[in-house]
C-alpha cells in the first residue's frame, strides 16, 4: 500500500512533468541554426533574409569586412508585360550585363554576429539578422536565436518581437537609447522589456553597432576623420621587454580552447604587434636603416604596423591568394574596420630589439586611409570559427587587442577620449536611487537579525510583537520592493551559471549586469556562512515572504481550523529530501545541456510569481502556481520545505554556518520548542536541524520565556515558593543563580593550542578522511584506498590541465565524494557545530556528513584550481616534456 507522502511525491511529479510538457516549444530560444551560417558565402540560402528586407527579390553573396549582402528588386519595364499579336507574351533574351541593369540596389542584410560579439544576459550573444535600405533606415530586424532565460516562455516572445520591431524606420546612426529619451540630446527613447533589461541594453548595442559598421562600409555615413598623430623625437632605442612594459608593443594570445579545440601545447595564434611610424618605435623594432627605408616606401597618410606570431593558426590566412584579402586580421578604430590585401604586405625578415622571441611568421601590413590615426587608440582583431563542442556547429568570433601608442611620442600627449559604458556600467548608473535603497534594505535586514537576541528576550509566547513585527515588515517590503519592484529574485539558474563560470570561463560582467540580484546574491553568500540559509529563505525572499503571509492571512480570514501546521514527522522526513532531489538532478541535467535545465528550473515559480506574471503564463504554469498558492492556505511553506532547489542549495553550506540557535540540556527531552517548529527542523533529541531551519525565532523566544520554557517555569515556582527573587536570566538561558556555587578547585586550564597545530589539525581533519581506525582494516582495504587517492588525484591534475572533459573530473569528484562520505561516517563520524575555527564537534548524521563532504571538496576543488591557474603552476605542469605521459 502507497504511503500518503508517496501518493503527495507521485502528484507533484505529474504535475510538474505536465508543466514542463510546453517548455520545448518555441520561438527563438536556443532554435538550432545550421551549421554553414557563419561560413557559407550564400547567407540568404539559410536564412529568411526577405523579411528584414522586404521588396527585394535576390540577394548577393557575403562581401565586405564585416561581412553583408546586398538586396535587389527587379524593375518593372513598362514593356515587359506587353504581349505579341498572338496573345502570347513577348520574351527578351537578356545577357548577363543586361540582368544586372535590370535590378535595383534597394538594401543591405547583415547578421550581428558577423560583426559584433556582445553578449546578453546568458552571456552569449543574441544572434539577429537586419535589415537596412540604401540611406541607413531599418527596414526590419528579426532574432534567430537567443539563450537568455528569461525570455524562455517566460515574458513571451511577443514581447521581444514588439521591442525589436521599434527600430524599423530609425536610422542607424541616430542616438538611441532604451527607456526615456531626450529630445534636447538628440536621444530616441525606445519602451524596454519589463524585467529583461540587461537583453534588451544588449540588443540595442547589437543593432545599432552592426548598422553603424555597414553604413560607414557602404558609404552612407561619413567616417570620422581624427586629427593625425605628430610625434616627439625620443633619444636612444629599447628592448623587447622595455617596449612591452611602456605599451609599444602589444600582445594577442588565444588558446585553443577559446575556439573549441582541444587543449594544445602551442597557443591557437600568439601574436605580438606594435605601430612602427613613430621613430622610436620604428628604429628600436626594425633597425636604423630598415625603418629610413621602410618610411621612404609609404605614402602620407600610410600606417605601418608590424605583426610576429606563433601558434597552430596562421594570421596570414590559409585560404591566400594574390589579389585577395588577408581574412584573419583587421584593424578597428571606432568603428572603422581596415583590411589588407596583398599590395599592403611586406616581408619583415628580422627585429632588432634585443629579447625578442622567436617567431614562426612575421609581417608588415600598411594601413591606407586617410582616417586612421595613431594618435587614437585601435584594435588589431583576429577573426576565427568557434567550434561548439556539444553541437558541432561553428559561430563567428573574434580577439582583439586595443594598441594606444605611450603619450611621450605624441606631441601634446594622447587626447583625451570618452569610451563607451560597458552595459553593466550602464544598468547600474540608470537604476542608482533603487540601488542605494536595496542597499539600506540589506543592511536593515542583517542589522535585524544581529540584534535577534534582543527581540526575542522581550517578547514572550504569547507576545511576539518585538520578534514578528520586523519580521513582517522585512515580508511586505520583499514582496513589494524586492519582488514585484526591482524583480530582484534569486535563482537556482543562477547557481547553475556559477558552476559552469567556474569550469568553463568565469565573466564578471555576466554577474554584474543584474546589480540587485548581484548584490542579494553577496549578501545571501555572507549570510549563509553567518547564520545558514534561514536568513534568506524566512526572511527575504520574496516567494517565501508572499507564501507565509498567505498563510497567516488564510488563518485571519477563518480558514484556521482548516490549517495543518505541520505534517506527520515521518512524513516530513521523506518529503524533504525532495528538494535535494531536484537540485541534484536539475545540477546533473545542466552539464548536458544548460538550455534544458533552465526549463526545468521552471519548478520555481519566482518567474511566474513576479518576472512575468500569472496572466502571462500559459495554463500549466497557471495550473502549476495555483495549486502551490493552495496549498500554502492550508501548510506552511510547503514549496520552501519540500520542493524548492535554490533552498537546497543554500543548505548545503549551511553545515558550515558559524552561529546557531541556543539550546539547553533539556532540550531533547522537553520536545516543547519541537511542537511548534514551523520548519520542523527539530529532532527528538532537541538538536536543530540548520539545513532545514527557516530562523522563525519562536524556539528562541521560548528560550528566554519563563513563562513557557519548561525548565524555566518549574525554577520560576520553585523560587516563587520559596520566597526567593527572581533574577533575570542569563546568557545559557537560566535563572542567574542568586548565590553564585562555591568556587570549587579551579582546574588546570588546558594549554592553549599553537598557531601551527591547529593549522596542522585543521588540515589533516578536511583533507584527510581516515583515521588511525583505516589501519586496522584489510590490507584489501587499504591498497584500494591508497590507489583511489592518487587515481583521484590524477584525474583531478589533468581535468584542472585541460586535459580531460569537465565530465570526467565530474564523475571522479562525486565518485571520491561517495567514498569519502563513507570512510569519514567509518573513522571520523563527527562535524563542527558553531564557528570553523572553533573545536565544538558533534556527532554527524549522514545528511550532515554527506553537505560538509560535497561543500567542502568543492570548496578545495575550486580553490585549488584559481590558485593554480593564477599562478601559473597549470600551464607549467602541462609544458613539461616529463610528464607527457601522464597526459
Amino acid at each position: 500500500m502507497i504511503s500518503p507522502s508517496g501518493h503527495f511525491s507521485r502528484f507533484l511529479t505529474a504535475l510538474y512533468l505536465c508543466c514542463a510538457w510546453g517548455l520545448a516549444a518555441g520561438g527563438s530560444y536556443e532554435t538550432p541554426l545550421p551549421a554553414q551560417l557563419s561560413t557559407d558565402p550564400d547567407l540568404c540560402a539559410h536564412i529568411p533574409c526577405k523579411d528584414v528586407l522586404p521588396g527585394a527579390d535576390s540577394f548577393s553573396h557575403r562581401m565586405g569586412k564585416p561581412a553583408y549582402v546586398e538586396a535587389y528588386r527587379s524593375k518593372k519595364d513598362d514593356h515587359a508585360d506587353k504581349k505579341g499579336d498572338s496573345g502570347e507574351e513577348a520574351h527578351i533574351e537578356k545577357d548577363d550585363d543586361s540582368e544586372k541593369d535590370d535590378r535595383e540596389l534597394i538594401g543591405y542584410v547583415f547578421l550581428s554576429t558577423d560583426i559584433v560579439d556582445i553578449p546578453a544576459y546568458s552571456g552569449k550573444p543574441v544572434v539577429t539578422l537586419i535589415g537596412m535600405d540604401t540611406r541607413g533606415i531599418v527596414t526590419g530586424v528579426r532574432v534567430l536565436r537567443h539563450s537568455e532565460p528569461i525570455l524562455l516562455l517566460g515574458i513571451p516572445e511577443t514581447e521581444l518581437t514588439k521591442f525589436i520591431f521599434q527600430y524599423v524606420g530609425k536610422f542607424v546612426g541616430d542616438k538611441i537609447t532604451v527607456g526615456k529619451g531626450n529630445a534636447n540630446q538628440g536621444m530616441i527613447g525606445l519602451d524596454a522589456i519589463t524585467g529583461a533589461t540587461v537583453t534588451v541594453i544588449a540588443e540595442n548595442q547589437v543593432i545599432l553597432r552592426s548598422g553603424l559598421a555597414i553604413a560607414r562600409q557602404v558609404g552612407i555615413i561619413k567616417p570620422t576623420i581624427h586629427p593625425q598623430a605628430k610625434f616627439t623625437e625620443v633619444a636612444g632605442k629599447l628592448n623587447w621587454q622595455a617596449l612591452l612594459e611602456e605599451g609599444s608593443i602589444q600582445r594577442l594570445k588565444v588558446d585553443t580552447t577559446e575556439v573549441g579545440m582541444p587543449r594544445s601545447d602551442l597557443p591557437y595564434i600568439d601574436i605580438y604587434f606594435g605601430y612602427l611610424n613613430a621613430p622610436a618605435v620604428g628604429r628600436s623594432v626594425l633597425g636604423d636603416s630598415v625603418y629610413q627605408s621602410l618610411m621612404s616606401r609609404l605614402k602620407p597618410g600610410d600606417h605601418a604596423i608590424f605583426l610576429i606570431a606563433n601558434g597552430v593558426e596562421s594570421f596570414k590566412g590559409s585560404g591566400f591568394v594574390r589579389g585577395g584579402i588577408y581574412d584573419r586580421v583587421q584593424v578597428a578604430q571606432d568603428m572603422d574596420t581596415f583590411t589588407f590585401r596583398d599590395l599592403d604586405y611586406l616581408n619583415l625578415y628580422k627585429i632588432e630589439a634585443a629579447g625578442a622571441p622567436p617567431y614562426r611568421e612575421s609581417a608588415i601590413f600598411i594601413i591606407r586611409s586617410p582616417i586612421f590615426s595613431a594618435a587614437y587608440p585601435w584594435n588589431l582583431v583576429f577573426l576565427a570559427n568557434k567550434m561548439d563542442q556539444q553541437t558541432g556547429t561553428r559561430t563567428f568570433v573574434n580577439f582583439s587587442r586595443e594598441y594606444w601608442l605611450p603619450s611621450r611620442y605624441l606631441e601634446g600627449g594622447r587626447p583625451e577620449i570618452v569610451k563607451p559604458e560597458a552595459t553593466w556600467v550602464t544598468v547600474w548608473k540608470s537604476r542608482k536611487v533603487e540601488t542605494v535603497l536595496f542597499l539600506f534594505w540589506l543592511a536593515a535586514a542583517g542589522t535585524v537579525y544581529a540584534l535577534r537576541d534582543t527581540l526575542v528576550r522581550r517578547s514572550t509566547l504569547k507576545d511576539k510583537r518585538w520578534k514578528d513585527i520586523p519580521k513582517y515588515i522585512l515580508w511586505a517590503t520583499s514582496i513589494g520592493f524586492v519582488g514585484f519592484y526591482l524583480l530582484a529574485v534569486p535563482s537556482i539558474t543562477q547557481v547553475l551559471t556559477w558552476f559552469h563560470a567556474i569550469l568553463f570561463e568565469w565573466r564578471w560582467e555576466l554577474f554584474l549586469s543584474d546589480p540587485f540580484v548581484f548584490l542579494f546574491w553577496i549578501f545571501i553568500i555572507v549570510s549563509v556562512f553567518f547564520w545558514g540559509r534561514g536568513m534568506f529563505c524566512g526572511w527575504m525572499c520574496p516567494y517565501g515572504s508572499l507564501s507565509e503571509i498567505v498563510y497567516h492571512v488564510a488563518g485571519k480570514l477563518g480558514l484556521k481550523r482548516y490549517q495543518r501546521h505541520l505534517l506527520p514527522q515521518r512524513w516530513h522526513d521523506r518529503l524533504k529530501w525532495i528538494k535535494y532531489g531536484i537540485f541534484a538532478g536539475l545540477l546533473g541535467v545542466s552539464f548536458y545541456s544548460m538550455g534544458l535545465a533552465e526549463k526545468l528550473a521552471e519548478i520555481e515559480p519566482f518567474k511566474t510569481t513576479f518576472l512575468v506574471g500569472v496572466w502571462n503564463r500559459s495554463w500549466p504554469f497557471v495550473t502549476f502556481w495555483t495549486v502551490l498558492l493552495v496549498a500554502s492556505v492550508f501548510f506552511e511553506r510547503p514549496f520552501c520545505k519540500y520542493l524548492c532547489p535554490l533552498g537546497a542549495a543554500l543548505a548545503v553550506p549551511s553545515t558550515f554556518r558559524w552561529w546557531g540557535l541556543k539550546r539547553k540540556q533539556e532540550c531533547g527531552p522537553c520536545a516543547a520548542c519541537a511542537v511548534g517548529c514551523g520548519s520542523q527542523a527539530i529532532d527528538e533529541t532537541g538538536r536543530i536541524d540548520q539545513r532545514e531551519c527557516l530562523l522563525c525565532l519562536d524556539c528562541q523566544v521560548l528560550y528566554y520565556d519563563d513563562h513557557a520554557c519548561p525548565p524555566l517555569v518549574q525554577e520560576r515556582k520553585r523560587r516563587t515558593k520559596a520566597g526567593e527573587p527572581l533574577t533575570a536570566i542569563g546568557a545559557d538561558g537560566y535563572f542567574i543563580p542568586i548565590v553564585p556555587a562555591a568556587a570549587a578547585a579551579a582546574p588546570v586550564a588546558a594549554a592553549r593550542q599553537s598557531l601551527p597545530k591547529f593549522i596542522g589539525q585543521e588540515f589533516f581533519d578536511h583533507v584527510f578522511p581516515w583515521s588511525r581506525k583505516v589501519l586496522q582494516q584489510p590490507i584489501l582495504l587499504q591498497a584500494t584506498t591508497f590507489a583511489l587517492v592518487v587515481l583521484v588525484s590524477w584525474v583531478w591534475v589533468l581535468g584542472a590541465a585541460g586535459r580531460i572533459g569537465p565530465g570526467i573530473v565530474l564523475g571522479w569528484w562525486l565518485a571520491w565524494s561517495v567514498y569519502e562520505l563513507v570512510v569519514r561516517m567509518r573513522c571520523k563520524p563527527y562535524v563542527k557545530d558553531g564557528p570553523w575555527w572553533g573545536r565544538n564537534l558533534r556527532p554527524a548524521s549522514w545528511a550532515d556528513m554527506a553537505s560538509y563532504v560535497a561543500f567542502k571538496n568543492l570548496l578545495i576543488a575550486a580553490a585549488l584550481f584559481l590558485v593554480m591557474k593564477g599562478t601559473g603552476v597549470l600551464d607549467y605542469l602541462s609544458g613539461l616534456p616529463a610528464l607527457q605521459w601522464l597526459y
